[in-house]
């Protein structure tokens, strides 16, 4: 589409400057370089058909970036390199862990015969991701324990059996399993373990009783750190702490998709207020751990995935993301007595409501999953179909002329 796009601009402005249409090898420079951010923007289509034509290792490498992406429901392999190098700065031992776990979860997907469009768009390798980078998060043996991989393997390779079994149960009423495959494997993993573990001790999730007795007010909060807990959520879908990470990944969300990159920082914004309304820690809120479920079905709501965009739905987004950040104060209270971390139950729960919800207004039009692509080529076939109805309206208005 961009290729195109860009091809008849060229020609229009040669029409209008009364010249010949350039050759291909004339073009501008200009014009060549929209063409080469138009092939590493959005899905990379083009780059995706050349890759089915290269060797195994080189669509592995593809599959595995684009699954580190659609932790952020994106499709581009650039967004994924961009990720995958946040997390490095972040923590190297969490990256390897990241990608250990993408990797076997695509290579088990493909083993199991899923279905090799949902493997190569990398929707077989997200939960990977989530679960190997989570498992290194809490595990308290601290960086480079080589043991952990272990436990990171057998759960990872669990990945595509548990989203498999989700999407025929959830299936049935079109709704995506979102991140419940990782919710589920990484309490497995951690309810199986806890704490005391010889070989594989958690880290402890005390109750949340001894909050209540803080007094923090108003005058104590810090401005700075408030604007900076709004990258620092972004950051923390992937368990980070670091606003030059969210950052990062906010580029990565940006190549992709604008508009998911606009509704990322709603989300993340709107999990700031909320803790502040709720009276939270004002630590918690600095390193963003309000934010990053709302970034997430704020997105997922709002950014044109599995609604089209309207202002509608951008509002429906919106208050999505400040009942999210809602439900997970709930899921960490009820949690922590468990000693288990809230993960993105609260996503998963809050997204999957306002997915079934019902609407006679015609604006609030929920996508399929079958049917979900990038949302501004949801948009714009969205127009396209509504300028056809109006063109074809027309003309059976047009009064018939006979000779």
């Amino acid at each position: 589409m961009l290729l195109s796009f860009f091809g008849r601009s060229n020609s229009v402005s040669d029409i209008m400057e009364n010249k010949d249409p350039a050759s291909p090898g004339e073009a501008p420079p200009r014009c060549s370089f929209l063409r080469a951010v138009g092939l590493i923007t959005g899905d990379m289509r083009l780059f995706g058909e050349w890759v089915k034509r290269q060797v195994l290792v080189v669509q592995l490498l593809d599959w595995v970036l684009r699954g580190v992406a659609q932790v952020m429901l994106l499709n581009n392999p650039i967004s994924g390199l961009l990720i995958v190098g946040g997390l490095f700065l972040q923590d190297p031992w969490w990256a390897v862990n990241a990608l250990i776990g993408t990797f076997i979860s695509t290579v088990s997907a493909l083993l199991l015969g899923q279905n090799r469009g949902a493997v190569s768009a990398g929707l077989h390798g997200y939960s990977g991701t989530l679960v190997g980078m989570l498992m290194a998060v809490v595990s308290a043996k601290g960086s480079w324990y080589w043991w952990l991989l272990l436990p990171n393997v057998f759960m990872s390779m669990l990945c595509p059996v548990v989203s498999s079994a989700l999407s025929s149960l959830l299936g049935k009423w079109d709704l995506p399993i979102l991140t419940l495959p990782f919710n589920i494997l990484l309490f497995v993993h951690m309810a199986a373990t806890g704490g005391n573990h010889p070989y594989f001790p958690q880290v402890d999730f005390k109750p949340n009783d001894h909050l209540l007795a803080l007094n923090e007010s108003v005058q104590s909060l810090d401005v700075s750190q408030l604007f900076l807990s709004v990258p620092v959520g972004v950051s923390q879908v992937y368990g980070c702490s670091s606003p030059w990470t969210g950052g990062v990944f906010l580029l990565a969300l940006l190549l992709c998709s604008p508009k998911s990159c606009f509704h990322a920082v709603c989300g993340s914004a709107a999990g700031m207020l909320s803790g502040l309304a709720l009276a939270a820690p004002h630590q918690d809120i600095y390193s963003g751990l309000w934010g990053y479920n709302s970034v997430l079905s704020c997105i997922a709501i709002g950014g044109g995935v599995f609604y089209v965009l309207t202002w509608q739905t951008h509002l429906l987004a919106v208050l999505c993301a400040f009942v999210c950040a809602y439900m997970n104060a709930a899921v960490c209270n009820v949690l922590s007595v468990l000693a288990l971390p809230a993960a993105s139950w609260a996503f998963s729960l809050s997204t999957l409501i306002f997915l079934l919800m019902s609407s006679e207004i015609r604006a609030i039009c929920r996508v399929p999953p079958s049917a979900v692509s990038r949302p501004e080529e949801e948009t714009r076939r969205r127009r396209k179909e509504k300028s056809e109805r109006k063109n074809k309206t027309a003309v059976d208005l047009t009064p018939s002329v006979y000779v």
